[in-house]
């Protein structure tokens, strides 16, 4: 079966009515409910909704989405209603590492995730990425220093108004984004990086982690904010270890993890299954 071609995400405080509403102005303007979820919060008392639906006329969105404002209005909705006929387009960040970038471009190969690749942009010159099929995606190497980071990230702004991007992924992008960056790209840019920050900072995490003799290591992939690394979490995974386990063990069961988290919140983003709310988020899986 096809997927359902509009989605509406809305967020407000929870009150009587707002199903029954929303439903019923999306019936008698033609729209077929294919998947519906909900969620209310009982400790900030706001509601949230993911309503996936197709229209008998598709042309008609766009007055669907005018006269759909009074609803907006009496119940105070933070909503969006997108059309997934389009995908979405997404910029991609990456320094040395790269099996974030690999898989986040074979899924997309593959059809596995819907999305238009704008640009791959690294810090790091394209000999280091010579072994991969870029499929003709503009590469653009932004070198960076303390000294350049405000003109380098100028750069990547300019990049994403001239390729139209609507989200931005960190898909290891070793560089810690300004305070007036992260602002920009406010709910519109996700990271992956382990999970044992706050500890293990630094260079070499995994190493420190064995030091420590961990049991289980993971990675967390979450929007970008001003607060380092502490942005609303979209998706986590975790493996346990063993002593048995080496470093190299511990590297590479973390590339693992880290490449499934990411496109795991990428995909969730893209399907609009995450709702923002406050420092946290709803994510309405499948």
């Amino acid at each position: 079966m096809s997927k359902p071609r509009f989605v509406m995400t809305l967020s407000c405080v929870n009150r009587p009515g707002i199903v029954a509403a929303v439903s019923t102005y999306l019936f008698e303007r033609g729209g077929d409910i294919r998947e519906a979820q909900q969620f209310d919060d009982a400790e900030s008392g706001k509601f949230f909704a993911r309503i996936a639906f197709d229209l008998v006329d598709p042309d008609s969105i766009g007055t669907l989405r005018e006269n759909f404002l009074p609803i907006v209005e009496r119940f105070t909705l933070n909503h969006a209603i997108n059309d997934h006929a389009t995908s979405r387009r997404v910029l991609l960040l990456v320094s040395k590492f790269d099996h974030c970038l690999v898989d986040l471009l074979y899924r997309w190969r593959i059809g596995e995730l819907s999305f238009t690749p704008t640009a791959i942009v690294s810090n790091h010159g394209p000999e280091h990425f010579a072994g991969i099929d870029l499929a003709g995606i503009p590469f653009h190497h932004l070198p960076v220093t303390k000294d350049t980071k405000m003109e380098q990230e100028g750069q990547i702004w300019a990049l994403v108004k001239e390729t139209k991007s609507e989200l931005v992924v960190l898909a290891r992008y070793m560089q810690v984004l300004s305070d007036a960056l992260a602002s920009k790209l406010s709910g519109k840019c996700i990271n992956i990086h382990h999970s044992f920050l706050p500890g293990f900072k630094g260079a070499k995490p995994y190493h420190q982690a064995h030091g420590r003799g961990v049991k289980l290591i993971g990675a967390t992939a979450h929007y970008v904010t001003t607060d380092l690394d502490e942005g609303p979490i979209i998706e986590q995974d975790v493996e346990r270890i063993s002593h048995a386990d080496t470093p190299d063990d511990l590297v590479r069961k973390g590339r693992d993890i880290e490449r499934r988290v990411l496109a795991r919140a990428v995909r969730y983003h893209l399907e609009d299954r995450v709702i923002l709310n406050g420092k946290k988020s709803v994510v309405f899986t499948v």
